[in-house]
């Protein structure tokens, strides 16, 4: 007679045509939450969770407004004396410009050598899908799950969670829980299984650097007047030094100093810098010397421009003086540091450069607070076991260099341990063209979470 997880996992190797099916007619949908022109098709996606919820007999299943894209959420709460899991992931997708660098449409799934291919398949619809059949899996086989959880997928999180706060604000009381599982992280270089432990915070800033009423003849005013073009480059080039450290008065204050034993954690990880650059078509890896590639990912702050526009940028030649400049910078922030303080000392340093005849504004887009969980907290070690039984391999404990917005406010709302399990390949192109996760990964990770629900309750 075979045992529970046996049974449940014959029952994955069982469905695994027909749960591929259904995990492209998920990817299908065009979930792109930032933009309006899909505010339909993310309703949709939200719609297509939701049934799959209440098909498969979770309960109190609700589409739950927000003031932007809503939370999907769903429970099953009958494993008395049992641990409460919340399981938190993410239905919305990023855009998916440049549109023409994609091999297939990106809502157009393709299966191909071990992968699979599409806007989201990755991040995080395909982590989202791979919850819904480990619950199903035990549902179908044992009639109930081994542990309680309530699931909350989250539609905003590509936009920085904007309104998430406040619905776990006003939903406080029914995410009542031991644990929160956070399931939109990955593996560690070459695809070794991992679990996250740290995320850096973010604060995102728009500098408009603003001159004459109007486009001039670059010869007729060209050295009487400012160019806000170059007003913003002089102001960019003052925020940093030659070797990449940030030279705002205070940044590094609250970052923390890495000490002897987080150092060796670091070195620990297998990491060839020169075959890492060629990767990503480098000639070589930048930043502070004093820190190696892997501890400025995961534990130095940042500041780095995502986007500029100022004048004429079409074919050919127009000699003007741009009327306005503007940029769209980043910092990503080290844990132990506020984003509204730094927020304040970016902005103070960049009104005080000395840039006469242009006006300056600095707006700031979007916040997310860094966070850090223990590696030997139980429910973390049980994950990390789970990982090992499944995929063979003793997974590392990694220090992200990304945010999760959602992170920060479980943490700040509810006060629960939380582990960050999630199984994407780290070449999987997210936020890119071409987008892909691997399906070793997707049916480890399935029944890696199988696996965790049944020991946490044994644990």
């Amino acid at each position: 007679m075979s045992t529970p997880i046996e049974a449940v996992e014959a029952y994955l190797a069982e469905t695994a045509a027909e749960r591929l099916e259904d995990f492209k007619a998920f990817l299908r949908i065009p979930t792109i939450g930032s933009l309006a022109e899909h505010t339909g098709d993310t309703a949709r996606g939200a719609e297509w969770i939701a049934g799959h919820m209440r098909r498969m007999g979770l309960e109190h299943v609700e589409v739950s407004p927000t003031g932007g894209n809503p939370v999907v959420y769903g429970d099953w709460l009958h494993a008395e004396g049992a641990p409460t899991v919340v399981v938190y992931a993410h239905y919305d997708v990023q855009p998916v410009d440049p549109l023409e660098l994609w091999v297939r449409p990106p809502f157009e799934p393709r299966v191909e050598a071990g992968r699979i291919h599409a806007r989201g398949a990755a991040d995080d619809k395909g982590q989202v899908h791979l919850h819904l059949w480990a619950a199903k899996a035990w549902l179908e086989t044992q009639g109930r799950l081994p542990l309680n959880i309530r699931y909350v997928i989250e539609g905003e999180e590509e936009e920085g969670s904007p309104n998430f706060r406040t619905w776990l604000d006003a939903n406080r009381e029914r995410l009542s829980a031991d644990l929160v599982v956070v399931t939109d992280t990955g593996f560690y270089e070459g695809n070794h299984p991992a679990l996250t432990v740290s995320l850096r915070g973010n604060t995102y800033f728009q500098l408009d650097v603003t001159g004459p009423a109007q486009d001039l003849h670059s010869g007729g005013f060209g050295g009487m007047v400012q160019n806000p073009a170059n007003a913003l480059i002089r102001i960019l080039a003052s925020l940093r030094d030659g070797e990449g450290r940030i030279t705002v008065p205070g940044f590094y204050d609250e970052a923390p100093r890495l000490g002897e034993a987080e150092r060796a954690e670091f070195a620990r990880l297998p990491f060839d810098e020169a075959a890492f650059a060629a990767g990503i078509g480098v000639t070589e890896l930048f930043g502070e010397p004093q820190y190696t590639p892997l501890e400025r990912k995961g534990m130095r702050p940042t500041l780095d421009v995502c986007g500029m526009w100022a004048g004429f940028t079409g074919e050919g030649s127009k000699t003007i003086i741009p009327a306005h400049a503007h940029a769209k910078f980043s910092c990503r922030l080290a844990p132990g540091m506020d984003p509204n303080r730094t927020f304040e000392r970016v902005r103070d340093a960049i009104l005080a450069v000395d840039v006469p005849g242009v006006e300056v504004e600095v707006g700031r887009l979007d916040e997310m607070w860094p966070f850090v969980v223990s590696p030997e907290h139980p429910a973390a070690r049980t994950a990390a076991a789970c990982l090992k039984e499944v995929f063979g391999e003793d997974p590392y404990f990694i220090y992200e260099g990304g945010s999760i917005g959602a992170v920060a406010d479980f943490d700040r709302v509810l006060g629960l341990p939380i582990v960050l399990l999630g199984f994407t390949n780290p070449d999987d192109n997210a936020h890119s063209p071409n987008e892909s996760l691997v399906l070793d990964n997707y049916e480890g990770g399935t029944r890696t979470v199988a696996r965790y629900w049944q020991a946490l309750a044994q644990d």
